[in-house]
């Protein structure tokens, strides 16, 4: 039984958003306020060991979040919908159209990870692998993928957002799929079309990753730059966010 979703909306397209790493399905909410309600129907979800789906267990893989996705869909009584994924979210999106092309319409990545996963130096795997059990290396991270440009009170929501909404287990379980598991071969070439939103100030999961790995593995794929904007796109540009993801799904086939 699918559980751990908020549904917003209720048009004809269906639209399921995962969140990122230090997300959850309220994490979503600053964006809400700028989507079309009567247009799309949004299913926010929230991954095994995230919101209400703390203590659940779980093996916190690509393949059981992308199942748990499927799941919801079902439940939801979508056969054939969109998918956006916020970071980690972004891998779990590609998974689910991996194993269920035939279900996808259209994919909209914000900073997403790549189907390759993310390459870490030593000094960078040392502070993200650290972050499960320090809310100040989870702080640094935040930080980092901003551009170190943003307020401390809101560097500071963010820490208390995932700790708050997320197992400690999952957490670290969650970093090994998402930044160590790669099945790019597992949908090369797919024709599904794809848009990547990523902010200027993203140091890591920017515009130039998303045109060695997004653009060259999926032919119909576009990517938009938002100026201002960091990793966190859902909390620091919502508007302009808002009208580059509707833009994209209202011509998705």
């Amino acid at each position: 039984m699918a559980t751990g979703y908020d549904v917003v909306g209720s048009g004809e397209h269906t639209v399921i958003a995962v969140h990122g790493w230090f997300g959850s399905a309220r994490a979503w909410q600053p964006l809400i306020p700028h989507l079309d309600p009567t247009a799309f129907r949004y299913v926010f979800v929230n991954l095994r060991g995230y919101g209400d789906r703390r203590g659940e267990p779980g093996e916190h893989t690509l393949a059981e979040a992308a199942s748990d996705v499927r799941a919801v869909a079902d439940a939801v009584s979508a056969e054939r919908f969109s998918l956006v994924g916020h970071s980690m979210g972004g891998s779990v999106m590609q998974r689910v159209l991996a194993d269920a092309p035939e279900r996808v319409r259209s994919l909209v990545g914000i900073s997403p990870v790549p189907a390759s996963g993310v390459p870490f130096d030593d000094d960078g795997w040392a502070l993200f692998s650290g972050a499960a059990t320090d809310p100040e290396k989870r702080r640094a991270i935040v930080d980092l993928t901003t551009g170190n440009r943003l307020t401390g009170v809101w560097l500071d929501a963010m820490v208390r957002h995932s700790l708050e909404h997320s197992d400690e287990r999952a957490f670290a379980d969650y970093l090994l799929a998402w930044a160590k598991t790669d099945f790019h071969a597992d949908i090369e070439g797919d024709p599904t079309p794809v848009k990547v939103i990523v902010g200027e100030h993203d140091p890591a999961l920017g515009e130039a990753t998303m045109r060695q790995t997004f653009t060259r593995w999926y032919p119909n794929c576009t990517v938009d730059v938002l100026a201002n904007c960091g990793h966190y796109a859902i909390d620091e540009t919502p508007v302009a966010l808002a009208t580059s993801l509707e833009t994209f799904l209202r011509e998705a086939p």
